[in-house]
């Protein structure tokens, strides 16, 4: 059954992620082509991620952790994407860029994941 409530959250959390970050690519890329933008569809579904699990933080309930914490957050966030989109921003020279990257996600994220603890 955990296995269930884990897959059935992945399988909301994986494409509104997808969605969320084309949606975000195509708004910023028809506003700035001339520039690099940030990773923002990455930016935001880590923000929102980061929300959300702060927000279980008070829950008790296993059932509401698997199926949100793990399988909703665990597919609709994304590390690994933030990680390979900062490294090609500071390997095409966008260094500046890059660092602000790390910033704001993990600033950002600890921020929302702290409001979400509080909101509980």
């Amino acid at each position: 059954m955990n296995v269930l409530l884990v897959a059935l959250g992945a399988a909301v959390g994986a494409p509104l992620r997808f969605l969320v970050d084309k949606h975000m690519v195509g708004r910023w890329l028809l506003r700035s082509e001339a520039t690099v933008p940030l990773p923002w569809g990455t930016f935001a579904v880590n923000i929102v991620g980061s929300f959300v699990l702060g927000l279980l933080a008070g829950v008790d309930d296993r059932t509401t952790t698997l199926l949100v914490g793990v399988g909703f957050c665990g597919a609709f966030t994304t590390y690994s994407t933030f990680a390979a989109e900062t490294t090609a921003l500071a390997g095409s020279g966008h260094r500046g860029k890059a660092l602000l990257n790390v910033v704001l996600n993990l600033g950002a994220g600890l921020a929302a994941a702290v409001l979400g603890v509080l909101l509980v």
